[in-house]
C-alpha cells in the first residue's frame, strides 16, 4: 500500500513539474534601447526591472516596471519616468505572445532555433503588433534563453511619446532626440 501511494506521489510531481511555467529571471535579463540625441550621438540604456513567465501551451507575457528605466543619469531617469513615460499613469510596458509549443518542447539542450514570434506591445496608454526576430537556445533542462536576433525599432509616434520625446529634448536643451528607438533584449527563463 505504501508503495502504491508512493508511485501516485511521484506521478504527481512529474505531472505537475512538466507542467510548470517557465520564469524569467532579472540576472542574466536585460531589455535595452539605443537613443540618439544631436543627429549622432547615441546612448545604451535598459530597464532594471523584468517580469515574466512562459506557459506550455507557449503562451508568454513579460512586465518592464517603467521605474526601472537606467539611463546612467539619475536626473535623465527621472525625467524619463515622468516626462515621457508618464509612470503615474502609464506604469509598465506589457508584451504578450504566442510561441511555438512544439518547437519548445521539441528543443534539445544545447540546441538553437531561430524564430519569428508575434508580439502585442501595450505601452502609454497604445498597443501595437510587431514580429520579434529570436534566436531560442535551450540551455538546461530547466533553463531558456531568449535573444532578440536583430532589434526591433519603436517610433515614438506608434506610443503616443512625441510630446514626452519633444518635453525631454526642451528641458535638455537639445537640438534634436530620434523618434526611432532600436531595442534589443536577452531573456533567461528557468523553471
Amino acid at each position: 500500500m505504501n508503495k502504491l501511494i508512493g508511485i501516485a506521489a511521484l506521478s504527481v510531481l512529474i505531472s505537475f513539474s512538466s507542467f510548470a511555467q517557465w520564469q524569467v529571471t532579472e540576472k542574466g535579463s536585460r531589455v535595452s534601447f539605443v537613443s540618439v540625441k544631436k543627429g549622432d550621438i547615441a546612448e545604451v540604456h535598459h530597464f532594471k526591472q523584468l517580469k515574466g513567465m512562459l506557459n506550455d501551451n507557449g503562451q508568454f507575457e513579460l512586465t518592464v516596471p517603467l521605474v526601472s528605466v537606467a539611463t546612467g543619469i539619475d536626473v535623465r531617469d527621472e525625467r524619463m519616468q515622468n516626462l515621457l513615460f508618464e509612470v503615474s499613469l502609464y506604469p509598465e510596458l506589457k508584451l504578450s505572445s504566442q510561441v511555438d509549443s512544439k518547437m519548445l518542447k521539441e528543443l534539445a539542450v544545447g540546441e538553437s532555433k531561430l524564430a519569428d514570434i508575434d508580439g502585442k506591445i501595450a505601452l502609454h496608454g497604445k498597443q501595437q503588433t510587431k514580429t520579434f526576430s529570436v534566436i531560442v537556445t535551450k540551455v538546461s533542462d530547466n533553463k531558456l534563453m531568449v535573444s532578440s536576433f536583430q532589434p526591433i525599432i519603436v517610433n515614438a509616434n506608434e506610443f503616443d511619446l512625441v510630446a514626452g520625446v519633444d518635453k525631454l529634448r526642451d528641458i535638455a536643451g537639445l537640438s534634436s532626440i530620434s523618434q526611432a528607438v532600436p531595442v534589443s533584449f536577452v531573456l533567461t527563463l528557468t523553471k
